[in-house]
């Protein structure tokens, strides 16, 4: 490994991201996201939940998991497997539970010592306390997640991107076989609108046109920045806003892009909330 180059580990909470919008993830489009900047992933932890006694009734359920196990590690990912319980609490409920926040926790710590920057998957405000841990420790924390994120947790780290608006981490559902790459005319794409004219009724949508170490340069003017604009009339909206909602960079769309008949440059077509966060 080239000391020169950004270390990164990846840890994700596979069954909190699955529950809270984030079915279906691409495990290789995350792992590239985290070399953003040239980065080399060192460490890739996948957290799963197994319900040992489903798998032993539903072959399956344990066809489909160990599938799915086997995905993550040709993508290279350890899987750290925790175990369903089932118990019963004290109203006489069912509950069947399979937490692995403890273990992410402690082997973020312990692994620090050899990374950089640690790549959260995971909307859970207990780990605030973990982010501060490795902050003092000098490593940078970057946050993915997709809905009900811990608004502390967002504060804390140094770094949160919705998982929507990662160019194909999440694909875009009923996308036609052969349907335009992310970014391209004619392509469906996710953003955020980031001004907006109430009384004249148009604004801009700004999604994430390719990932690079530049993340932070939002202004789409600069040429280096790796944000693209997309004009849009509000009877584009297929969904009711009311006055003054936009913008919002909490309200994540989903739109189709279009030449501009205006000018130049791009339109946003289709307009459709997906997640609100």
């Amino acid at each position: 490994m080239s000391g020169c180059r950004t270390s990164v580990g990846i840890y994700v909470d596979v069954a909190n991201i699955a529950m809270n919008g984030g079915y279906g993830m691409q495990f290789d489009v995350l792992r590239e996201f985290a070399c953003h900047d040239n980065a080399e992933v060192v460490r890739l932890n996948a957290y799963v939940a197994y319900d040992t006694a489903r798998a032993e009734a539903d072959p399956n359920y344990a066809e489909g998991q160990r599938n799915f196990h086997s995905s993550l590690r040709d993508f290279g990912y350890k899987v750290i497997q925790k175990d369903v319980k089932r118990y019963t609490d004290a109203e006489g409920t069912a509950i069947a539970k399979a937490n692995s926040d403890l273990d992410m926790a402690v082997d973020m710590l312990l692994q620090s010592e050899k990374l950089d920057r640690v790549l959260m998957l995971t909307g859970d405000g207990d780990f605030v306390q973990v982010v501060r841990a490795l902050q003092n420790r000098g490593c940078r924390v970057e946050l993915v997640a997709f809905e009900n994120v811990s608004s502390e947790l967002r504060r804390e780290v140094d770094m949160f991107i919705p998982g929507w608006l990662i160019p194909n981490l999440l694909p875009i559902r009923g996308a036609p076989r052969g349907a335009p790459a992310w970014g391209e005319i004619g392509s469906r794409v996710r953003g955020v609108c980031y001004y907006h004219k109430d009384v004249e009724g148009y604004g801009f949508m700004r999604f994430l046109d390719r990932v690079d170490a530049d993340l932070w340069i939002s202004d789409t003017r600069r040429k280096d920045s790796p944000y693209k604009t997309a004009y849009f009339h509000d009877s584009y909206l297929l969904d009711h806003l009311e006055p003054g909602e936009i913008p919002n960079r909490d309200i994540i769309f989903e739109f189709d892009l279009h030449r501009s008949l205006r000018n130049d440059g791009l339109e946003a077509r289709n307009i459709k909330v997906v997640a609100r966060l």
